[in-house]
């Protein structure tokens, strides 16, 4: 009897022990939490994700091998900090009441509209492909994007404020800056006549009623966008600024004697169709008058604010916040005199969580800036002013 007890036990045992080896083998960090910002975190899979986005942009950038790797050593140290920011800025922009879903409607429409894609699945598959996430963490992130622009434009460079009187003593102290040459800045809606001018008249009307719209106030960008055949159509028809000699001569009589705001009409008919200029600015020859330039010197003046006052909003937002940063990794803006420390690192459950629970965390990917399909970067305005 005592022998099948001790058997008994010496099985059991060994069962315990097996047991114990199997459990240990299921149990698995599904993903290590690095911060908690309020009541959001920050796992290491999302600061990896974004290392591996700054891979990405560099390599895009056409940076080779040693490049890319310095381009990347030199902003990574500031991945867990941009987090930290856009989570501070997110959480600041639900707590203010901001909606962005009108204008995230509006981008996305635009963008399928760019793509020619009527169907929504197939939009949707088309989003997948080109950015590497499904369609609705794609929506996420722009209105994430959304969101922090929102906030920063609202709660620090709606507060900015620079005196008239220190425009004009920029203006004075700058003349030289603000001498100009004779140029023309301009948009177009070109309208395809078809192969061989077949569309003439179909076109012809089309053009019309394109400068009828926009004579009645209808943006000039969108209506380029929507509806022209040319390239510029990417970027809202803009075309930058020329000098007379740059252009044909019976064009540049025209636009070269009106002023900013101008519409061609009726269109310009040539032998592939029909084209619509709008002189978007005018810069005369000589000395450009303190009206003329104001903006551009309120921008000059405003961006070197701007930047410093934006740092100072996140460390408000930090110093207010309930913000704790694992050991081994550094907010490299820390308000100073916040204490981050776990507040109790011997329990480290927080590190351990659930698929579903790793899942409900939200994707991001870029800090302030979100890639929009089908479009292409335009040229800034403030350089048609100048």
């Amino acid at each position: 009897m005592r022998f099948i007890l001790v058997h008994m036990r010496t099985v059991v045992s060994a069962l315990l022990v097996c047991a114990a080896s199997l459990w240990a083998a299921e149990v698995k960090v599904l993903e290590e939490i690095i911060a908690k910002i309020n009541g959001d975190i920050i796992t290491r899979t999302e600061i990896e994700r974004s290392r591996q986005q700054m891979f990405a942009d560099a390599a895009r950038a056409e940076a080779k091998g040693p490049e890319i790797e310095k381009l990347v050593k030199e902003r990574e140290r500031d991945i867990l900090r941009d987090r930290i920011d856009q989570l501070l800025l997110i959480q600041k922009g639900k707590e203010l009441n901001i909606n962005v879903d009108a204008e995230i409607s509006k981008n996305l429409a635009d963008i399928q509209r760019q793509l020619g894609i009527a169907d929504p699945e197939k939009f949707q598959q088309a989003v997948k492909q080109q950015t590497g996430m499904p369609y609705e963490d794609y929506k996420n992130e722009m209105r994430n994007s959304m969101l922090t622009q929102r906030v920063i434009r609202q709660e620090v460079g709606g507060r900015i404020n620079i005196p008239r009187a220190e425009l004009q003593k920029y203006y004075e102290e700058h003349k030289t800056e603000f001498v100009r040459e004779d140029r023309v800045f301009l948009s177009e809606i070109f309208v395809s006549s078809g192969k061989d001018g077949a569309g003439a008249a179909a076109a012809e009307k089309k053009a019309k009623d394109l400068v009828a719209r926009a004579k009645k106030g209808e943006r000039f960008g969108e209506l380029a966008r929507d509806n022209s055949d040319a390239d510029s159509a990417k970027n809202f028809g803009e075309l930058g600024g020329y000098k007379r000699e740059d252009l044909k001569k019976e064009i540049a009589d025209l636009v070269f004697e009106q002023n900013r705001g101008f519409i061609t009409d009726p269109p310009i008919k040539s032998d592939t169709g029909f084209l619509i200029l709008r002189v978007e600015e005018r810069h005369r020859p000589g000395q450009a008058s303190f009206e003329e330039v104001e903006n551009i010197i309120q921008e000059k003046l405003y961006m070197p604010r701007f930047q410093p006052k934006i740092r100072e909003y996140l460390t408000q937002l930090r110093q207010d916040a309930f913000l704790e940063i694992k050991e081994g990794w550094e907010d490299t803006s820390a308000a100073p005199g916040k204490n981050t420390r776990w507040s109790d690192p011997a329990q480290l459950r927080p590190e351990t969580v659930t698929k579903e629970e790793v899942s409900a965390q939200p994707r991001r990917k870029r800090i302030l800036g979100i890639p929009i399909l089908g479009t292409q970067t335009s040229s800034s305005t403030s350089e048609k002013k100048q």
